[in-house]
This record gives structure tokens, C-alpha cells and sequence, in this order.
């Protein structure tokens, strides 16, 4: 199995695109046949990123298969345009 958690930093004056954004990448849930868990959510401390998506995969090709999903790629669109910086890590793991 694989987890992609992604971090965003917004530019200031865009939150209603972020929250089109971030609505965005929920509806992907179920839609997405690859994605099979994913949560979405804001940051509620002070100076750190704004906010996180941890989502799980079967496989790299999987992960690859969401990437390249174009309902993805239009919410991934809407997110270039409104973020300063974005981190992200893969990693394998077991479920339990």
C-alpha cells in the first residue's frame, strides 16, 4: 500500500478558491476508482502549511493512474494557481 500526503501553502486572498479546491479533491473520493481513502483537511494551528490530503493507494501505478486522472488534473489546476509552496511525500506502508 501507498500513502500521498501533500501539503499546501495558499496565497493570501484566495480562500474561496482554496475552498473550491479543497472541496475539489473530497468529491474525488469515490469517483476516482485508484484513490481508496482519502482525507482533507485545514490546518487549525498558526505557521504552518494550510492544509493536508492523506490518501492511500494500492500501488505506485495507482498513485500514477490518480495523478494522471483528469478530474484530478482540473482540481490540481485550480490549486497551482492559488498556492506559494507544496510538499509531499510517498511512502509504503501495511495495513494493520
Amino acid at each position: 500500500m501507498i500513502r500521498h500526503i501533500v501539503m499546501w501553502k495558499f496565497r493570501p486572498g484566495t480562500e474561496a478558491e482554496q475552498e473550491r479546491f479543497l472541496s475539489g479533491l473530497r468529491a474525488l473520493q469515490g469517483v476516482v476508482p485508484q484513490l481508496l481513502r482519502s482525507e482533507v483537511a485545514r490546518n487549525v494551528g498558526a505557521g504552518n502549511y494550510d492544509a493536508v490530503l492523506v490518501s492511500e493507494f494500492s500501488s505506485l501505478e495507482d498513485l500514477e493512474a490518480y495523478k494522471n486522472d483528469p478530474r484530478h488534473k482540473a482540481v490540481s489546476a485550480l490549486c497551482k494557481s492559488i498556492r506559494e509552496d507544496r510538499v509531499a511525500v510517498d511512502y509504503e506502508f501495511q495495513e494493520a
